[in-house]
């Protein structure tokens, strides 16, 4: 019974995901090895990638003209930065074991800074085992290079800054994640409650402006040829969606799946989930109702009220409200592909844990999202799958999560002076 109870104290406290984590991570490299070794790389965007910023690097300047064997340039231009110093490195792309490389260094990075969240969110060690044994996550990272890796980096990375309280660099980082790849826009919602919240409102605005200035700057280099062509092909909202890549929602089938009314109904429900959480779990430090916080944002809070706010902004709060945005955008998205897993597999655990779900629940919805995720092509049962699990998600820590937030303390400001922080 002693042991069986030290078994329990060792998955269940906190204070055990320090040594944990290192053992995990070393177990990862491993496996991040041998996957580079023995099984074969797969091409599907990395030639077009290539392709695409060897343009760029030859002078081309306009958006529009730029183009790869998978079609035109699509993503912001930080996109385009990261893998021009990929281009040089490894040889043109040719040197595709350097790249592996490089990436497998760039996952392990990855998945240090994504524990080192989890720790600072007080999740217990029975969580973390979830986090390398991702079967398609490793093949989105070693094996198909996609870009998708660079713009999950930088979202953890922000989380991390933000739970530290460091709030620039975690506002840089955000928002050179969305220059990698828009589909960060997904957590700006949660992101902006989460600045107006920790911080005087002068201050949340200065980092919406850095932000806008780290747009403004990654781009400047195509919009004086081409502003218009910039802006609709780095952030194409009204791209096509092709009914035989989808992941999620096959099981529809294609008449509703390319149906307008389909379009219409999944915006609805998104901007409907994003007003149910803002209303009922992401305000709560403010302790506001949502007409009463946005009056607020009009007359700057008392000093004292500002920094009792600011301590309920706590580390566990910062990484639920990112990590369900992004995860709400993922449910109503029209499509989604494989590579789309980067952003869920790292989530899942954390969102699931939130949700009070029973340990044995939590492993079994990661395992049927893992199989769903993994099944080549898609078909109706994984496609329905794949929506389940991340409904599962949203659900679950709405309600999980319905007593959070009310006696908690966060740490000082890092490189902020007591002034400027309730000023």
């Amino acid at each position: 019974m002693e042991l069986y109870d030290r078994a329990i104290a060792l998955a269940s406290n906190p204070a055990h995901a320090r040594w944990l984590s290192p053992l995990l991570l070393a177990a990862d490299a491993c496996l991040c090895a041998f996957i580079i070794l023995k099984i074969p790389y797969t091409e599907i965007d990395w030639e077009a990638y290539m392709q695409q910023v060897s343009q760029y690097l030859d002078g081309e300047r306009d958006y529009t003209l730029i183009k790869g064997g998978t079609g035109p340039l699509v993503y912001p231009a930080a996109h385009v930065y990261i893998y021009s110093v990929l281009y040089k490195l490894t040889d043109g792309g040719q040197n595709i074991l350097l790249a592996q490389a490089i990436f497998a260094w760039l996952y392990l990075g990855i998945l240090t800074i994504v524990m080192a969240c989890y720790r600072m969110a007080k999740v217990p060690p029975y969580i973390f085992p979830l986090l390398i044994v991702s079967k398609r996550l490793h093949s989105i990272f070693l094996l198909r290079l996609f870009n998708d890796c660079f713009a999950v980096a930088f979202l953890f990375l922000a989380i991390y800054a933000y739970q530290h309280r460091i709030w620039t660099v975690g506002s840089v980082a955000y928002s050179f994640g969305v220059g990698t790849k828009m589909s960060l826009l997904l957590a700006g919602p949660a992101v902006g409650i989460i600045l107006l919240q920790a911080l005087p409102l002068r201050r949340a605005l200065n980092a919406a402006f850095l932000m806008a200035q780290v747009q403004l700057t990654i781009a400047w280099p195509f919009i004086p040829r081409n502003p218009i062509g910039y802006i609709s092909r780095a952030f194409e909202f009204s791209r096509q969606f092709l009914y035989k890549w989808t992941v999620n929602w096959r099981f529809l089938g294609e008449e509703t799946f390319r149906s307008r009314e389909f379009a219409i109904a999944l915006v609805s429900t998104n901007l409907g989930f994003l007003a149910l959480f803002a209303a009922t779990r992401w305000l709560k430090p403010s302790r506001q109702s949502p007409s009463e916080f946005f009056m607020a944002m009009w007359k700057p809070r008392p000093l004292l009220v500002q920094q009792q706010v600011s301590l309920r902004v706590t580390a566990s709060f910062i990484m639920t409200s990112t990590l369900t945005s992004m995860m709400i955008g993922l449910l109503c998205a029209r499509s989604l592909h494989y590579q789309f897993y980067a952003y869920i597999a790292w989530s899942t655990p954390f969102l699931l844990w939130k949700s009070k779900m029973h340990p044995m629940g939590i492993y079994a919805v990661w395992a049927a999202q893992e199989w769903a995720w993994n099944v080549y092509p898609s078909s109706k049962a994984s496609s329905a799958v794949v929506v389940g699990c991340l409904f599962i998600q949203v659900v679950g820590v709405w309600w999980g999560s319905r007593e959070d937030g009310v006696n908690a303390q966060a740490p000082n400001d890092r490189n902020d002076q007591t002034h400027e922080h309730v000023h």
